[in-house]
């Protein structure tokens, strides 16, 4: 039998959050699931050296202190079927019911295959950070952060912050995009606020514009990388390399469920109406799931759509200007940090591209489909189940990822066996048609 919940709230991030204590402000029973131990998403991950910022420990308490609120911790959505949610926490099956879902599962790096991106040494950008909150020992090493948008910034800090070396930071947007970034910034003050506390941070750290990775280079760890700036090449030696061309919805979830997606662009966010409503009437989503806008687009959006699942439209209504001027930021980040198109360019033959089951470019150039490319080559059957290398093969321009099905996340067959779920054969959690490149 299936907990039954109000509002079921899918992300703990700032839009999660949001949601939760504005559905349970008006009495709902609220459940929030996130794969995480503690609240705050990937934005306000725990950091063992570091506090979080006051906004976060105010959401925080926000929600710690509704008695309707029930966190699921160390959970994950694993397949989903009309009004319940198969998850798995710490190994045990559960299904959980809903009136109303809200889908805030936040968005991941954007990572593009180059020569030598698989040697050990080399991370994400928000990778990398994520590890340092947790304790990974970075102190004393030469790092060099490239990519592309603000998350370069914040991840460098991150790093000096716990003893790295930052060498350099190496932006691929121009100069002039970059300038026109920065002139705009002075609609969001906040946002301009924190873009100087961080430039303050990193004071002393060389950043370069019109830049960006070539190859890395090493035996069984990195030693340098090949960085093209401007029309020169050079060679700049590192321990490490943190790299990341931005951030990608998380719209697996909501694929599963139905809900329409915007396919305008190579990677997809989730169509909702001015109450955060999707395509089905019953489902929300908030925050990056409906496009990369940043953490204050992301609350107000979480906001809008735990009073609209509970009912009360009033009290979204009056967010909807808030929203609007927020959301223009997603617009400016689109525009200034558009891919340099060399950057498609450096994936070689021989350059692996799905890392999880060791596929090469030169084994899937010639594909058209994903279906295909997966049936010959095993590419996106890994642990990541196509999260990178189907995502960068969109960005590639080579195909888009193809349909989904469970398991979202990798389960245990106890959890997918689980009788409430297996038990109606109309379930999308069974259906054998539908393909996976997810």
């Amino acid at each position: 039998m299936a907990e039954h919940y109000d509002v079921l709230v899918v992300g703990a991030g700032p839009a999660g959050l949001a949601a939760a204590d504005a559905a349970a402000s008006h009495g709902a029973r609220v459940g929030l699931i996130d794969a995480q131990a503690t609240l705050g998403g990937q934005v306000w991950r725990h950091d063992v050296r570091s506090d979080a910022p006051r906004v976060a420990h105010s959401a925080f308490r926000a929600v710690e202190s509704r008695t309707n609120i029930v966190h699921f911790t160390r959970t994950q959505v694993v397949a989903a079927a009309p009004d319940r949610l198969l998850v798995e926490q710490e190994g045990e099956a559960r299904s959980l019911g809903y009136a109303s879902l809200i889908l805030a599962c936040g968005a991941r790096e954007l990572l593009l295959p180059f020569p030598g991106w698989t040697l050990p040494g080399v991370f994400g950008a928000g990778g990398a950070q994520a590890l340092v909150k947790q304790g990974w020992p970075i102190a004393g090493k030469r790092i060099v952060i490239a990519g592309s948008g603000p998350l370069l910034l914040a991840a460098a800090a991150t790093l000096r912050k716990h003893g790295a070396s930052v060498v350099a930071i190496y932006e691929q947007a121009s100069a002039k995009q970059l300038a026109a970034f920065a002139a705009a910034l002075w609609r969001w003050p906040q946002k301009a606020t924190q873009a100087i506390a961080l430039r303050a941070a990193l004071a002393g750290v060389p950043y370069r514009a019109g830049a960006f990775v070539r190859a890395a280079h090493g035996d069984a760890q990195l030693r340098s990388i090949e960085v093209q700036v401007g029309k020169n090449i050079q060679t700049v030696e590192c321990d490490y390399l943190a790299i990341g061309y931005g951030l990608v919805p998380n719209v697996e979830l909501a694929q599963l469920l139905g809900c329409a997606l915007d396919a305008d662009g190579r990677h997809p966010r989730i169509v909702v109406d001015e109450e955060q409503r999707t395509s089905i009437a019953n489902i929300y989503a908030a925050g990056e799931v409906c496009g990369i806008g940043g953490r204050d687009t992301a609350r107000i959006e979480g906001a809008i759509a735990g009073h609209a699942a509970a009912g009360v439209r009033q009290a979204a209504i009056k967010l909807h200007s808030a929203r609007r001027k927020a959301r223009r930021f997603s617009v400016l980040l689109e525009t200034r940090f558009a891919l340099d198109p060399r950057i498609r360019e450096l994936v070689t033959d021989d350059t692996i591209v799905c890392r999880c089951e060791n596929v090469a470019w030169s084994a899937l150039r010639d594909f058209a489909d994903a279906r295909a490319a997966k049936l010959q080559t095993r590419c996106g059957m890994g642990a990541c189940q196509g999260r990178i290398c189907g995502t960068a093969l969109a960005e590639l321009g080579r195909f888009a990822r193809g349909g989904l099905r469970p398991p979202i996340f990798p389960a245990r067959l106890a959890t997918l066996a689980d009788a409430d779920f297996a038990a109606n054969p109309t379930d999308p959690f069974i259906d054998s048609n539908q393909e996976n490149f997810a």
